[in-house]
């Protein structure tokens, strides 16, 4: 891994800590027993554009502020953005583009949050209909979210790290 791939990773990974740890308050939605936190995908989703191991990197890295801010149910479905970053930054890796390596994510990451629930008690209907739908809708607002800014804000910022 290149210095900047490390550093890009390492910043990145800092938002997927610092958005749960300082911002869950105001961008936390709460519909117990869901709780999404506006914008947590974020910064794993802009891992996609660097490499599977910097997107496994800040899954990591928002599995640890979850559980720091959480507790262990919810920093168990936070892990999975280890699995679903991964794919994803395979998928942008093999050349698919960022929006469809999102939607092809989408659904991994949803049945990946309502599986781990299970053993820690959840219904079949609070696991799949109330965490797996939220987590679906909550994983495609967090990717318009990246989409604009890859595409604008960051696009400069991106190519260089990758190249």
């Amino acid at each position: 891994m290149s210095t900047k791939n490390l550093v890009a990773g390492a910043l990145l990974t800092a938002l997927a800590l610092v958005i749960p740890i300082s911002f869950g308050g105001y961008l936390r939605i709460y519909i117990p027993p869901f709780s999404a936190t506006l914008a947590s995908h974020v910064p794993v989703m802009l891992a996609f554009l660097i490499n599977p191991l910097v997107a496994v990197m800040v899954g990591l890295g928002s599995a640890t502020g979850f559980l720091v801010m959480m507790g262990p149910v919810v920093a168990a479905r936070a892990f999975i953005h280890v699995i679903f970053g991964y794919i994803g930054a395979k998928l942008v890796q093999q050349g698919t583009s960022i929006e469809m390596a999102l939607l092809i994510t989408a659904p991994v990451h949803a049945l990946g949050e309502s599986l781990v629930v299970l053993p820690f008690g959840f219904t079949l209907y609070k696991a799949f209909v109330l965490v797996g739908a939220g987590t679906f809708l909550h994983h495609l607002i967090d990717s318009a979210i990246a989409v604009f800014l890859a595409r604008t804000v960051l696009a400069g910022a991106i190519s260089r790290v990758r190249n």
